[in-house]
């Protein structure tokens, strides 16, 4: 490249103030993947503000925990940003055409577990990772899981998704010798407190190769699995 274009990207580095936010755009050098924007709490401007800032400097933008409205001021910025509802996700891949790793695999306990469970598969699809999924295969019918035994033996990593008493890791670590990304929801009745009893069934695991992640962190399983599988 010029002198003069070395010198607009190095003019960046190691972040961009915006006021309101401080865009890392070393953070796929240090990382080898961009900074992901948290969503929540955040106005559909800034959003919008952000995600433009980094897709200037890159081919893959990954924004979590949005609504129609954040995505709608993205688009009017970053015409090929991608939302996909059920996550919640926003998604920007130039990127599309190179090779995908296989090797990982999503599973979610129920149906009203599948949002956090595609933000995981979202997340390490992004990260150039090809991703297997079985939805609403919990331990109340356990034999639904099995069906996908051979499946689950074949991958590298697999993120269990689960709420209520959040049993599924724990029962999937036991079929598997590779290691498990357990994520507790939020999802379930009044005692299971908002995830927290999914999230210390996890924590306990009988099973060893279990880890845990927080409460409705999809992203954060999603990245871990597509390090491990890196």
């Amino acid at each position: 490249m010029s002198v003069d274009d070395a010198l607009a990207k190095l003019a960046i580095l190691p972040y961009e103030e915006l006021g309101f936010a401080k865009i890392d755009h070393h953070r796929a050098l240090r990382r080898g993947f961009p900074e992901v924007v948290f969503g929540l709490g955040k106005t559909a401007g800034q959003v919008a503000d952000i995600v433009a800032r980094l897709a200037s400097t890159s081919e893959r933008v990954l924004v979590t925990k949005v609504n129609r409205e954040c995505f709608d001021a993205v688009k009017g910025l970053v015409p090929e940003a991608e939302y996909h509802p059920l996550a919640q996700v926003i998604t920007i891949n130039r990127a599309k055409k190179l090779p995908s790793r296989p090797g990982i695999m999503v599973v979610s306990g129920g149906t009203s577990d599948i949002p956090i469970a595609e933000e995981a598969a979202l997340t390490a699809e992004l990260m150039g990772n090809l991703v297997e999924r079985a939805y609403d295969v919990g331990v109340a019918g356990v034999h639904r899981l099995l069906d996908h035994l051979p499946r689950l033996r074949q991958a590298r990593v697999v993120v269990a998704v689960a709420g209520m008493e959040g049993a599924l890791p724990s029962v999937v670590s036991g079929l598997v010798s590779v290691p498990v990304i357990a994520v507790p929801t939020s999802v379930g009745y009044g005692a299971s407190f908002g995830g927290l009893a999914a999230l210390l069934t996890m924590l306990n695991s009988c099973s060893a190769g279990v880890s845990v992640v927080n409460i409705d962190n999809g992203f954060g399983a999603g990245y871990l699995a597509a390090l491990i599988n890196r």
